[in-house]
């Protein structure tokens, strides 16, 4: 959508309101998709709601590509945006649920660089397409996502169901199978089924295959667990994920990854082909740089890499501001400007990539106990949607109101209060099976290094009882 609209505004005659309206409605009908693709995901499974997301992808790009006017163009983008958000909820989740403790943290962030490589793919799509005719080329830049759409529908289905939603229906047996597909050995296998059927409600060492489900493996009162009742450890998560969530786009990523071009020309960047060319450059950055933190998070952990992440962020934003501002009090084109705010803006990416980016999506899915997980992950990315939103269709009048370089001496500002968040809030979970994170919430000592320790002495599985 980044380079299509700017043909899209030039054949339908549209108006920037109109523009954000269109940028910003994917994110609202995800926060949509996103709350009902938690309590869908408990319905009918993990996998089966992967396809429903692809389905729904397929139809919003279909509607793109087609666009005769103003009306259908943004039907699609709703749909499409519905589909958005029940992959962002499910994705994560789902990679989680498969994945042992000691890869969890590569194997889920896989999802947040497949977006990147995505957004790459859509950046130099847009740069060959946008040198076809005008009516041609922003069509076929929406259009063509309905492939990998199709790719994905039919590839899930190769994919195993995951085994802590089939130990919540009971179905102890096929959750065993799956466990023998995805652990090094069977007593890896054992291990985990131990515990996951301790976070189900089961007796460990009950050996049936199918036993009869508790009233909460469908997701039925999940959401008065969650915000009516909860216990000190769930409201400390709840709290953990939603800040998170919201500060990954408070910061202002969409600004720069949806309105790179605008930000671009605001810096001398005049042609077409470059500014499409420069926004090539956001997405390689990007994809480049979530790639490299994937294999750090197992290795460094979480909590470290959101730290330097934010930090670098504050100081990156405040560059990009003053570089901007000069640019735009400048009577004559500064190169120096220009370049101060291109070289910023790509270590902004860098920073976001290798930390708050990749690590939003792991945290958030690995925290919340079994039965309240994909609906509490639902939440986040609710949340995570409604501020995606918020920046798409607000950025353009904000720049307009306090000029560009103090929107970002803006998100700068809220980069700060992002980092005494995540230090305060977030333990480090690198290490800890998922049936553990309840009792890390549940238990805390400050360690010399500002972290949170368990309290020894109580062991996961009966704090899980």
């Amino acid at each position: 959508m980044s380079g299509a609209m700017i043909f899209i505004k030039e054949e339908l005659k549209i108006d920037d309101v109109e523009v954000e309206v269109l940028a910003g409605i994917l994110n609202i009908c995800a926060l949509v998709g996103s709350l009902f693709a938690g309590r869908t995901s408990d319905y009918i499974g993990r996998r089966y709601t992967i396809v429903l997301a692809s389905v729904i992808f397929m139809v919003g790009a279909i509607l793109m590509g087609y666009g005769p006017d103003y009306a259908v163009l943004l039907g699609g983008r709703c749909i499409s945006g519905i589909g958005v958000g029940f992959a962002l909820m499910i994705a994560p989740v789902y990679s989680a649920e498969i994945s042992s403790a000691k890869s969890r943290g590569f194997l889920t962030s896989l999802p947040e660089l497949c977006i990147s490589i995505g957004i790459l793919l859509g950046y130099i799509s847009n740069y060959f397409f946008a040198k076809l005719t005008l009516k041609l080329g922003w069509r076929l830049m929406l259009g063509v996502a309905a492939i990998p759409s199709l790719v994905l529908a039919f590839g899930i289905i190769k994919m195993p169901e995951s085994p802590r939603w089939l130990a919540m229906q009971g179905r102890l047996g096929d959750a065993k199978k799956v466990l023998l597909l995805v652990c090094n050995c069977t007593e890896e296998a054992d291990r985990r089924l131990h515990d996951i059927k301790i976070a189900a409600g089961f007796d460990p060492n009950c050996n049936e295959d199918y036993l009869k489900p508790s009233k909460h493996s469908r997701g039925k009162g999940v959401w008065k667990e969650l915000f009516l009742r909860p216990t000190p450890a769930v409201r400390w998560i709840l709290v953990a994920a939603i800040g998170i969530h919201f500060f990954e786009h408070a910061t202002g990523i969409e600004a720069i990854v949806l309105y790179g071009p605008r930000i671009f020309k605001k810096a001398g960047i005049k042609s077409k082909e470059k500014l499409l060319l420069a926004t090539i450059g956001v997405g390689l950055t990007k994809t480049l740089f979530i790639t490299f933190s994937t294999f750090l998070l197992d290795k460094v952990g979480r909590r470290k890499l959101l730290l330097v992440s934010t930090a670098g962020m504050v100081v990156m934003l405040s560059t990009v501001g003053f570089g901007l501002t000069l640019a735009e009090a400048s009577k004559h084109e500064s190169k120096w400007a220009l370049v101060l705010s291109i070289v910023a803006t790509y270590t902004f990416l860098a920073f976001f990539s290798i930390g708050l980016a990749p690590v939003t999506w792991v945290y958030s899915a690995e925290i919340f106990p079994l039965k309240l997980r994909a609906q509490g992950v639902a939440i986040g990315v609710a949340v995570n949607r409604l501020m995606n939103a918020t920046i798409s269709m607000t950025f353009i009048s904000l720049y307009k109101a306090i000029t560009i370089g103090g929107a970002f001496f803006l998100f700068a500002g809220i980069a700060v209060i992002a980092w005494f968040f995540f230090y305060f809030l977030c333990p480090e979970t690198k290490g800890k099976s998922l049936e553990e994170m309840e009792l890390l919430f549940s238990r805390r000592s400050r360690n010399s290094n500002g972290g949170i320790e368990i309290q020894p002495g109580i062991k996961a599985s009966n704090a899980n009882k």
